[in-house]
């Protein structure tokens, strides 16, 4: 029996993790406000189990990866939105960040008149000073590690014509392109992680229901796009 390719069934995952990605959605916006210690562990747990999911996802993918490299930036189970989103074959590390602020505002101007008169909701609107600090020193960190891997990648591309050269070690460069791409992945789920760390469990959550809807938000509007697309 032949094995299945490394884009088969990268794709056939990726459907799948989207999936249960959806009823993780689900279980999530259906956790109740933390009254009690019960609630913020319920909460912690909930947040963990998110954050496997997408450990699952990149441990899976770098094994793809390193069996079909080109396939990840080819991406061809992704829509045209996400693929002109995309920042070496995936989301960029620093969207979260607009996550946190676009809904940290959101939240804060809706329940402004509570909060100047000192009621704690404790939600992504009530950001301790010391959580913003935190958040803002990742932000930059992050932009940092960015820049430096969008720098590999073009010099990795610069050198392209060394792929074509009669003493070319194909192997050799394919391999500098995997590596590239863990790197990206790396700091895609370690950003996630850390953020994740700074929020409170409440926090955690509004923050993880957010780039879920996110993220599956585009994939619809893409299908849709694509749908509509290919019937012209």
């Amino acid at each position: 029996m032949n094995p299945i390719p490394a884009k088969t069934f990268f794709e056939r995952f990726h459907n799948t993790w989207l999936q249960h990605l959806h009823l993780l959605l689900s279980q999530l916006s259906a956790a109740p406000k933390p009254t009690s210690p019960e609630d913020h562990r319920y909460l912690s747990q909930l947040a963990d189990r998110v954050m496997t999911h997408y450990e699952d996802y990149y441990r899976i993918k770098s094994h793809a990866a390193k069996h079909d490299v080109l396939a990840m930036f080819s991406a061809p189970w992704t829509t045209s939105l996400e693929s002109s989103l995309h920042w070496i074959a995936g989301w960029r590390p620093t969207t979260v960040f607009h996550i946190v602020y676009t809904e940290s505002s959101v939240r804060f101007e809706a329940q402004i008149v509570d909060l100047l008169r000192g009621h704690r909701t404790g939600d992504l609107g009530d950001l301790t000073p010391r959580q913003l600090t935190r958040v803002s020193e990742l932000q930059c960190q992050t932009v940092r590690e960015e820049n430096e891997i969008t720098e590999e990648l073009s010099q990795w591309q610069n050198n392209s014509c060394d792929l074509v050269s009669p003493s070319a070690n194909m192997e050799a460069n394919i391999e500098r392109l995997v590596e590239v791409l863990e790197k990206a992945d790396d700091l895609r789920l370690k950003t996630l992680r850390r953020v994740v760390e700074i929020l409170t469990p409440q926090q955690a959550v509004e923050f993880l229901i957010a780039t879920a809807e996110v993220q599956l938000g585009i994939r619809g509007w893409g299908l849709e796009k694509d749908r509509k697309r290919e019937s012209m």
